[in-house]
């Protein structure tokens, strides 16, 4: 079974999104916290602890990087 990480159009639609939440300031945040919403329909609030699936944040966080 393909891995989410493995979508390119699901890890491009990520990192964009990633953009709308807050610029260029914190991509490493901005882009766990778009994967969050993806995995888990919200975005996370402040205590909220949950996995992240680390093969797709990191698909996301190099491809925000790459649109900057």
């Amino acid at each position: 079974m393909p891995s989410p990480a493995d979508d390119q159009a699901l890890v491009a639609d990520l990192a964009r999104a990633s953009l709308d939440l807050g610029g260029a300031a914190e991509p490493e945040r901005d882009c766990w916290r778009v994967v969050h919403r993806h995995v888990h329909g919200m975005l996370p609030s402040e205590y909220d602890i949950r996995e992240v699936p680390e093969e797709l944040y990191l698909a996301v966080l190099a491809a925000r990087r790459a649109l900057s």
